[in-house]
């Protein structure tokens, strides 16, 4: 089992589109990058802590690589805009990939790069894995668990359509 760390704005939307990943075995929303302790999702809102809200995904590599996951993650949130995922507004909102080794270092240094040769201005964050502070229980699963809710009505099924649509191949079978 591997291990990635991707913050890609809101840690609800990023974990409903990874959860639907063949090879994905868990997916833990939380917080990593900032400066606080432990901190609670309320110290995460007030943009102070500098953490970035995240997702910790274990994946059997067998099934799905490195590459794989990323393809996924720049296709499924905007890395060009900074601090910054539609409306959610903050150095909490940001692209990050916090590597894990230096295999992950490269994979993700060559993927950047090959999307800044295509004409993105890509703004996403490349760091050694912080310490990482899994999320509160309420916010594990949380679309599976709240799909009628505002926010995850609005903002998760595009994400989960252009999942569907372009990575037919990637998904678990149901």
């Amino acid at each position: 089992m591997q291990q990635a760390l991707f913050g890609g704005g809101c840690f609800w939307c990023s974990e409903a589109v990874f959860l639907q990943l063949r090879g994905v075995h868990q997916v833990i929303s939380g917080y990593a990058g900032g400066d606080t302790a432990h901190p609670s999702y309320e110290d995460i809102c007030t943009g102070q802590t500098n953490h970035a809200e995240v997702i910790l995904i274990d994946y059997d590599e067998q099934q799905i690589d490195f590459k794989q996951l990323l393809t996924v993650f720049f296709a499924t949130h905007d890395a060009t805009t900074l601090n910054r995922q539609g409306n959610d507004i903050g150095t909490q909102y940001r692209s990050v990939i916090y590597y894990f080794n230096e295999q992950q270092k490269q994979i993700a240094e060559d993927f950047i790069t090959q999307l800044k040769a295509d004409g993105l201005d890509i703004v996403t964050e490349l760091s050694p894995v912080p310490t990482f502070y899994p999320a509160e229980d309420y916010h594990q699963n949380y679309y599976a668990k709240n799909p009628a809710q505002g926010y995850c009505n609005f903002a998760i099924p595009p994400k989960l359509m252009k999942l569907q649509s372009q990575f037919q191949a990637l998904l678990k079978s149901e």
